[in-house]
C-alpha cells in the first residue's frame, strides 16, 4: 500500500464545487438487495438542474476529502492485474470513453452486483472528471500555464432510501491515482467510510468486499 499526499486530494476538491466544476458526466445505476440492477442513468452533468449538481457534488468530494491514507487508501495495479479482462482494462476504457459507453458501465455494475451484498438497496454513482493541473513556481504559488490534464473517474458505493435518495457513500474509488500532482494508471485510491479494509492481495476483493 502507498501513502497519499492529503494536499493532492485537497487540490482535487477545490475544483468540485458550482462555479469551478471539474465533471463533465455522470453515470450510475440502482441494485436491489440480491445485486441485480434496478434501473440506470447517464447524463451530461452540466445538464443538471443546480440542486442536483450541488447534490452529487457533495458525493463525489466525498472520495478525495476523506480521512488520508486511513479511509482513503493507495494501492497498485502489478502487471497481473493489467492483463486483458482485468478491472484495470475495464477501468482505464470507462475513463477513455468519458463514461459514453453503458455497455462497459453494464459490465461494471453486473461484476459488483455479483461480488457484493451490502445488505440492502444501493446506487453506484460513477463521475468522469478532468482538472487542468497548473504549473506551480519555486514559491508555490500558482501559473497560468497548464503542467498537464488529469482525467479521472470517481465512484461512490451509497445506500439508498426513499425515491433513489443516495445516503452517504460507504465505499468507492479515485482513479487513476493523482500522485505528486499528476496521473499514475498503474495506482488507485480506495475509499471505505469505516477506514476497515479487508486482508487481500486481490484489487477486486478489496474493492467490492461490502459486506
Amino acid at each position: 500500500m502507498e501513502k497519499i499526499n492529503r494536499e493532492d486530494m485537497l487540490e482535487l476538491t477545490r475544483r468540485m464545487t458550482l462555479k469551478r466544476n471539474c465533471f463533465d458526466r455522470i453515470a450510475g445505476a440502482y441494485m436491489d438487495e440480491e445485486g441485480f440492477v434496478d434501473g440506470t442513468f447517464n447524463r451530461h452533468f452540466q445538464k443538471l438542474t443546480a440542486k442536483e449538481r450541488q447534490t452529487n457534488l457533495d458525493l463525489a468530494k466525498t472520495i478525495p476529502f476523506s480521512d488520508t491514507n486511513r479511509q482513503l487508501r493507495e494501492y497498485v495495479f502489478q502487471e497481473a492485474d493489467r492483463k486483458q479482462g482485468n478491472l484495470w482494462q475495464l477501468l482505464m476504457a470507462l475513463k477513455e470513453c468519458g463514461l459514453e459507453n453503458d455497455a462497459m458501465l453494464d459490465v461494471f455494475y453486473e461484476e459488483f452486483g455479483s461480488r457484493c451484498r451490502p445488505g440492502g438497496s444501493y446506487a453506484v454513482y460513477f463521475f468522469h472528471g478532468c482538472y487542468d493541473v497548473p504549473l506551480k513556481a519555486s514559491d508555490k504559488e500558482s501559473l497560468w500555464e497548464s503542467e498537464e490534464v488529469f482525467e479521472f473517474l470517481i465512484c461512490t458505493f451509497c445506500p439508498v432510501t426513499g425515491d433513489y435518495e443516495p445516503g452517504k457513500p460507504e465505499y468507492g474509488f479515485l482513479f487513476p491515482a493523482f500522485r505528486d500532482r499528476s496521473s499514475d494508471i498503474h495506482r488507485i485510491d480506495i475509499f471505505r467510510e469505516d477506514g476497515n479494509f479487508p486482508q487481500t492481495e486481490r484489487l477486486e476483493d478489496i474493492l467490492f468486499s461490502c459486506n
